[in-house]
């Protein structure tokens, strides 16, 4: 057996001011993975007894995983998950995981631009939507009436404060989709064709 590795920790004063600390040690950055590096070295210099390859390799895709996920600022919200809707795919409709990896990678390209151009037309708006009708320079600014309607919750509200019908009546949006990149499925976690369920 090979001796312990020992990693002499650098002074904490390089990162007292950073953002991220370890949730468990309150370690910053750079001394929580220097930690996180100690244990992958001993486990390298140290199998345990019986231990395969394929154990060792697990042990320190799970060190890593550890290191990443402590470091995770501790007051950071987890996002709500909705239930899936009634109209899902049934085990036979499945579609492949290929093709599912491919509709999520360019739905978050999409959604990106989205946001993106969503960002860029707020910036344009600030000046363009208290423009008189005219023109400026070689652009035309100018304004058409909208054929879509939407309820007056104001005279809505009004009707049944007048009627004593009690609060408007209100319902939630559909639910947003989302989609995120995981390296690694976390042991424990099921899933169907390939997708974490």
């Amino acid at each position: 057996m090979f001796p312990k590795v020992e990693v002499l920790a650098r002074k904490p004063a390089d990162n007292a001011s950073g953002p991220r600390r370890c949730v468990n040690t309150e370690r910053g950055p750079s001394d929580h993975l220097l930690a996180q590096e100690t244990r992958v070295l001993n486990l390298l210099m140290s199998p345990r007894p019986g231990r395969t390859v394929r154990g060792l390799i697990g042990a320190l895709v799970e060190t890593a995983a550890d290191a990443l996920r402590s470091l995770a600022p501790a007051d950071q919200p987890q996002p709500e998950i909705a239930p899936d809707p009634a109209d899902v795919y049934t085990d036979d409709e499945m579609p492949e995981t290929e093709a599912i990896e491919l509709a999520a990678v360019e739905y978050e390209r999409a959604a990106d631009a989205a946001r993106r151009a969503d960002r860029g037309k707020r910036a344009a708006r600030k000046i363009l939507d208290r423009l008189p009708a005219g023109i400026y320079g070689t652009w035309r600014v100018f304004r058409t009436p909208s054929s879509r309607q939407t309820p007056d919750l104001v005279e809505i509200t009004r009707i049944f404060k007048a009627n004593n019908l009690g609060p408007v009546p209100m319902k939630s949006c559909a639910p947003s989709l989302k989609v995120e990149l995981v390296d690694t499925v976390p042991a424990g976690i099921e899933t169907l064709a390939g997708v974490a369920v």
